[in-house]
């Protein structure tokens, strides 16, 4: 089901270190110079501006009439998210727009990078979407999303109901979280889902349905952690899409409270997905009351991989960033690695089919984390120690964003 209710969005990956206001008819362009402190390369790193800044700068900007451009002068896709659909703006200031994103790829050891923001003057067509997420009602309630590099999907109210008898239809109570990998980066959700169940569990040459979810956390789900028991939720009640591309898709997945020794405990989702990127940033949001604390956890599968494929999982903890890294060596489907970085982690934990980060959560603050994913098929990380490295350079950007600074001139 759909929510219909008022939320306003934030995106925090880039902090502004320069507001300021203009005088409206001095400017026509907007400089943007972001700046980081890693030697590393940073791939796909979203640059975000706030768009009343956009508007101080170039007075009745429209969304579909901006060009940006880097210092090569080459021009960038972007996206512009709307906050409030209904607000009304005669003034044209852009008051149902939040932010203006766009993407930059830093090679190793270049911290800095400058672009200019200008009104168009005509209508920019679409730019083809890189991240997408839906609601498959055709498919038992799945919610599905997908960048260019891998896709998931979370099982909804339809699949956890009880089959009607005589009927084959399939039952699974779950809040695991689930894997699609890719070889292609075209969106593949609609067309996997089109080709029908059966079909996208065989590798046809787009990538494969192999990993295996059940009764898990899958890849990144979350339960509470009493120090020996995880306590789980259901299948998710309710969604909520904020953002759909081309370069961000954000969207909401809410579970109904379940009982956690004693303590009923209610969850929000907020998934952040961008485009070129193998980790989603998610923010748990876990409503509860008794405590004052309890000890979330999230997980991923001990044995995820189909059956009959000789497996070898090995996992790492690193206390440093929080991280939990798998990888797991199959005989035919391709190898693959998977992980869950968790800032704030205070431990880790297992139980007979998940292995845990755990952190303390307090009642309606959200707990962040990421989960990523990646095939030695469809991606670089051909080996296990190029998957590990690739974890701890995004554990690195996360302890260190780009921070963004603006002027305004012609």
């Amino acid at each position: 089901m759909n929510l219909s209710l008022p939320l306003r969005l934030t995106f925090p990956l880039a902090a502004v270190a320069a507001l300021f206001s203009f005088d409206a008819s001095a400017f026509d362009r907007l400089s943007v110079t972001a700046n980081h402190a890693l030697d590393i390369a940073r791939p796909a790193e979203t640059i975000s501006v706030p768009w009343a800044r956009v508007n101080d700068a170039l007075p009745q900007a429209r969304a579909q009439q901006l060009v940006i451009k880097d210092a090569a002068g080459r021009t960038l896709v972007y996206q512009v998210t709307n906050v409030d659909a209904t607000a009304k703006d005669p003034k044209m200031i852009g008051a149902a727009y939040g932010e203006l994103l766009f993407q930059y790829d830093f090679k190793a050891g270049e911290k800095s990078a400058t672009f200019t923001i200008e009104k168009a003057g005509a209508t920019v067509p679409p730019f083809p979407p890189k991240t997408y997420a839906r609601f498959v009602q055709e498919r038992l309630d799945d919610f599905a999303w997908e960048n260019d590099k891998l896709a998931h999907r979370a099982y909804g109210p339809a699949l956890k109901a009880p089959a009607a008898p005589g009927s084959d239809k399939e039952v699974l109570v779950t809040s695991g979280l689930d894997i699609w990998f890719k070889r292609v980066p075209y969106p593949v959700v609609d067309r996997w889902y089109n080709i029908g169940h059966d079909h996208y569990h065989e590798d046809q040459g787009e990538g494969i349905d192999m990993y295996n979810v059940g009764p898990t956390r899958g890849a990144g789900g979350t339960g509470i952690w009493d120090g020996k028991t995880l306590h789980v939720g259901a299948n998710y009640r309710q969604w909520r899409i904020l953002a759909n591309g081309p370069i961000r898709t954000v969207f909401e997945l809410h579970y109904d409270a379940w009982d956690a020794n004693g303590a009923k405990v209610a969850e929000v989702k907020r998934f952040t997905v961008d485009a070129g990127r193998y980790f989603d940033r998610i923010d748990s949001t876990f409503t509860f009351s008794g405590p004052a604390t309890l000890n979330a956890a999230v997980g991923l599968h001990k044995t995820p991989s189909d059956k009959g494929q000789e497996v070898k999982v090995d996992f790492a903890e690193n206390k440093a960033d929080g991280s939990l890294v798998q990888w797991v060596t199959q005989r035919s489907f391709g190898d693959f690695g998977v992980a869950v970085i968790v800032p704030s982690a205070s431990a880790f934990a297992s139980d007979v089919r998940n292995g845990l980060v755990t952190a303390p959560v307090t009642s309606g603050k959200p707990l962040r984390y990421h989960v990523g994913a990646a095939w030695t098929r469809g991606s670089p990380f051909a080996t296990q120690a190029l998957w590990q490295k690739h974890v701890a350079d995004e554990a690195a950007r996360l302890r260190s964003p780009v921070s963004v600074s603006l002027a305004a001139g012609r």
